[in-house]
């Protein structure tokens, strides 16, 4: 389910980060796929039952495989064509012609935020995943949410995408506590803590934001002037 999870956040991620670097947002069709997939899965299982895909193939079994195919499907409908539209973009010199290290800043945060998520539910002495998965990928969305909108921020204001995030800082403290003591209470306590702390930060940005906007703009937010003509 993590790594499930991860593969949905990135293939969202990616498409923000080609237009970080072309100034055209390209919607993958991986979207429009995973749409349809979907429909039918249902739409097959409501007619046949959920026992047809109670199978194996060799060691593998129905849900492997599906997990398999949406690793493999991102990897041919998003990936790939990413990677060329940004390529488009410096060979016919439409894009923002970034330097090398200046269009890669915003993997930088992200990936960052992978890693030590990744370290955490590999060695979380509560295996975290299992004990409150709720929480987790509450945070994770969370966090994930808040590096996003600030490269959204940047596109839409031209300006330079930030290199790290403020708060993989906590995140790496709560995961370094929580591995190096192997207190099971301990972890979930700062988990749910930092759930508070993540939450708190995002709404504070969010808030700041539209006030800035509003003061750039001369308006006051949640307010509708009566037309004049």
């Amino acid at each position: 389910m993590f790594f499930t999870m991860w593969n949905v956040l990135m293939n969202f991620y990616l498409s923000h980060f080609e237009k970080y670097n072309t100034g055209v947002l390209f919607l993958p069709w991986g979207y429009d796929f995973s749409m349809w997939g979907t429909i039918i899965t249902f739409f097959i299982t409501g007619i046949f039952g959920s026992d047809m895909w109670h199978f194996r193939i060799g060691s593998f079994n129905a849900g492997n495989i599906f997990e398999m195919l949406l690793y493999v499907s991102s990897l041919i409908s998003n990936v790939p064509v990413v990677m060329y539209n940004i390529y488009l973009s410096y060979k016919n010199k439409t894009g923002h012609m970034r330097p090398f290290s200046e269009a890669v800043r915003p993997l930088v945060s992200v990936g960052l935020f992978f890693l030590v998520t990744l370290v955490w539910v590999l060695y979380s002495p509560c295996n975290i995943v299992e004990k409150d998965a709720r929480a987790l990928f509450f945070l994770m969305g969370t966090i994930f949410s808040n590096i996003s909108c600030r490269l959204i921020v940047a596109q839409m204001s031209h300006t330079r995408c930030e290199i790290f995030n403020c708060l993989l800082i906590p995140t790496s403290v709560v995961v370094g506590i929580a591995v190096v003591t192997r207190l099971q209470t301990l972890e979930l306590f700062l988990t749910y803590a930092l759930c508070v702390v993540a939450t708190l930060t995002h709404l504070h940005y969010g808030t700041s934001v539209v006030r800035q906007m509003c003061k750039h703009f001369k308006v006051n937010c949640f307010t509708l002037k009566d037309r004049t003509d």
